[in-house]
């Protein structure tokens, strides 16, 4: 068989999840398979921690032997000594990832600090790159590499610098992102599509806004470290296929600043600051919403969010609209719904959902017996004189959802089968 590449794959990555291990492990376990031996050039570029463990014992039952330099030739899957001879060179391998890997974050992070160094990746919205010298490395410069820093556009600088301004005045996220659509302003993704191509490059949104806000390089300093990569469990249950990478964010007393400003600022720090802070004034009012996560719209399926109305609960959907994007005037209306009248609906519901059942010849015979009907009154009765609180206990416990269709009224539960009533 031909030589497997794993080319580019982590070697801390198990084989069951490299194209190459994986297909060879497959070939083992075929019903005729050709394989006599896999020979391995360096243990440490194909295991790492406790792999060998568990691909070794596959191999062997398969009848495929193994060959390693570290142990003079093939492995003796007999001998004790050899697996644990491996599953130590195994963890040497792991600890040389681990140092690998704290030596580049820490040499970046002193790029960053001391040298002011941009990171890498594509520039923040407002900002372009300009080349201002050779690469200070002699090897990257003799081969053509210029060293690059972040420069004001001249048109996307002026509309960061807008944003900060009317942010700080007190308008929201959806109000700005809905003005700058007004004036036909590209959003970040549009502004720049050779690398953007993954986005929708559609229309500004309510993120992209925060986006801009909250990101401290406007104010002339380079940042990193504002996203970490953390490692997590491929499957809980097989601990075996290893871990997967997941970015995540990270606070901001994680993050890395350089020590002198490293590009011009399109905002002071006074300005960064109190645009962060901006919140809106409380009102001091405690709303509680009995429906809260259990009510959804029958017309687009979105849980529909609490509204406070005239000194009581409601509840409201938009259908996905908000102020950041222009309402679609051939799109359903806002759907709304007081709490007061789903109240006095749910006991109704309630007896839909699991109705009295007729008194059958059992407890015919016990009423004959005592001479009482109290038994089978609790039966027919208990359903509807619940109070709305026990119908709401009784939803959740049972994890039912309830749909409002504004079109006819109609308040439903997806029960089976479904229950429906009119508000």
């Amino acid at each position: 068989m031909g030589e497997v590449c794993d080319a580019g794959v982590p070697r801390e990555v198990p084989w069951a999840r490299r194209p190459g291990a994986s297909a060879l492990l497959a070939a083992a376990a075929g019903p005729q398979h050709d394989l006599d031996a896999i020979v391995i050039g360096s243990h440490e570029r194909a295991f790492c921690g406790n792999q060998f463990s568990l691909v070794a014992p596959v191999l062997a039952h398969y009848g495929v032997q193994l060959w390693l330099p570290e142990v003079g030739g093939r492995v003796d899957p007999g001998i004790a000594t050899v697996e644990d001879l491996l599953d130590l060179l195994g963890v040497v391998a792991r600890r040389e990832v681990v140092l690998k890997r704290s030596r580049a974050l820490g040499a970046m992070e002193h790029s960053v600090r001391e040298l002011g160094r941009f990171m890498g990746g594509r520039p923040p919205y407002g900002y372009v790159f300009v080349d201002v010298g050779p690469h200070p490395n002699r090897r990257l410069g003799c081969r053509g590499v210029t060293l690059q820093r972040l420069s004001p556009h001249p048109q996307t600088s002026q509309v960061v610098v807008w944003i900060f301004q009317v942010r700080a005045e007190g308008h929201t996220y959806k109000r700005i992102a809905r003005a700058l659509d007004d004036c036909a302003i590209p959003c970040p993704s549009a502004a720049d599509p050779q690398r953007n191509r993954h986005r929708a490059q559609v229309a500004w949104t309510e993120g992209a806004v925060r986006e801009i806000l909250f990101n401290p390089v406007y104010t002339g300093r380079t940042v990193w470290g504002r996203e970490r990569t953390e490692r997590v469990l491929v499957d809980a249950d097989n601990p075996a296929l290893g871990y997967r990478k997941v970015r995540r964010r990270t606070t901001p007393d994680q993050w890395v600043f350089s020590e002198r400003p490293t590009h011009p600022a399109l905002v002071s720090e006074c300005d960064f600051l109190a645009v962060q802070g901006r919140r809106p004034a409380p009102t001091g009012a405690r709303h509680s919403y009995r429906f809260t996560g259990m009510l959804a719209c029958a017309l687009c399926g979105r849980r529909m969010e609490g509204a406070w109305s005239h000194g009581s609960a409601a509840y409201r959907c938009r259908h996905g609209r908000g102020s950041a994007t222009a309402p679609d005037p051939t799109g359903p209306g806002n759907a709304f719904v007081c709490e007061r009248d789903l109240l006095a609906r749910l006991p109704l519901l309630r007896t839909r959902l699991e109705p009295a059942r007729p008194i059958g010849p059992r407890a015919t015979a016990a009423i004959s017996r005592t001479g009482t009907k109290s038994a089978a009154s609790t039966v027919i009765v208990s359903a509807t004189t619940a109070s709305p609180e026990e119908v709401i206990d009784y939803l959740r416990r049972r994890a039912l959802v309830l749909s409002y269709d504004p079109r006819t009224r109609t308040l439903g539960a997806d029960s089976r089968p479904p229950a429906r009533v009119t508000v």
